[in-house]
């Protein structure tokens, strides 16, 4: 069967709300959505919008009305793909979006999955169990973006999508351990945290020790080592979409640098990259992909 594309003045108002959300949660993120072409750019958002909408339920609902939500946003994300989206903005948006570029439902069943660990209480044991995390609720965002940017390099550039997004969330992680302490959640796998002497205790107490440092320092290494390997694919994407994703991801990789500054400080301070420093960014990532040779 063939769906036509939500339109007219619904449509402009749809997007119009991504993009407000998109601005307001994440600074980094709209910033590299500017440089997208304006069809490009509206698809972005409203990707960004639906993927919030499911975060937000799991973050700031509990219990019975939180699976409820979650429940309900994946029957409208399925829907919205099927052409038949409901009343919300997002899911026009999100429909119009899927029916104009091949983005996977299947990324977004992953993100489900991996907004269901939240809500399950997931425990951290290992590095592997972190690692799917990262995989499912924001590797597979490179999954959605990358059918909007456009590519080559087939399943190697899909990777190296699926990397970035894995380095922007373990850096979501290690910047907000303090704020998902006071959620009741850790992310930090248990086997890390005992290889360097680290306990809940210590979590809890705010204390940056030298084992808790050295912790730090051992996963953003990790994620700045899987932002090497995402930025590898950004010249297999398509015209600007490569300065937007590579604008973005300097600019999230920022956010370690603040938080090495801070001394690893992540319990009572955010850590971030001003809107100066953003900018200050652009000519560097602009050179590199000038001077970075298309795989």
């Amino acid at each position: 069967m063939t769906f036509t594309p939500p339109t007219g003045t619904a449509l402009i108002q749809a997007v119009a709300h991504c993009q407000d959300i998109t601005r307001e949660h994440s600074k980094t993120f709209y910033l590299g959505s500017r440089f997208f072409p304006a069809q490009q750019r509206r698809a972005v958002w409203a990707v960004y919008a639906a993927c919030r909408d499911g975060d937000d339920i799991v973050d700031e609902r509990s219990g019975e009305a939180a699976r409820a939500g979650l429940d309900d946003w994946w029957a409208r994300t399925q829907a919205a793909f099927a052409g038949r989206p409901g009343e919300h903005p997002i899911d026009t948006a999100l429909s119009w979006a899927a029916l104009s570029y091949p983005i996977p439902l299947s990324a977004f069943a992953e993100l489900h999955d991996g907004l269901r660990m939240d809500l399950a209480g997931h425990e951290y044991r290992t590095m592997d169990d972190l690692i799917l995390y990262c995989r499912r609720v924001a590797g597979v965002v490179g999954f959605m973006i990358a059918p909007v940017s456009g590519y080559s390099g087939g399943e190697r550039t899909l990777h190296a999508a699926l990397m970035l997004g894995q380095a922007m969330q373990l850096t979501n992680i290690l910047r907000d351990v303090g704020e998902d302490l006071r959620r009741g959640r850790v992310y930090l796998p248990e086997t890390l945290l005992l290889q360097y002497g680290v306990t809940r205790a210590d979590l809890e107490r705010g204390v940056v020790t030298p084992g808790y440092r050295a912790l730090m320092e051992h996963l953003s290494g990790l994620a700045r080592d899987w932002y090497a390997q995402g930025r590898a694919g950004i010249p297999c994407l398509h015209g600007s979409a490569r300065l937007a994703v590579a604008t973005a991801a300097r600019a999230y990789e920022g956010i370690l640098d603040d938080l090495a500054r801070n001394d690893f400080d992540n319990f009572g301070r955010r850590a971030h990259v001003s809107g100066t420093r953003k900018l200050m960014m652009l000519p560097r990532a602009w050179w590199e992909l000038r001077s970075a040779p298309v795989p």
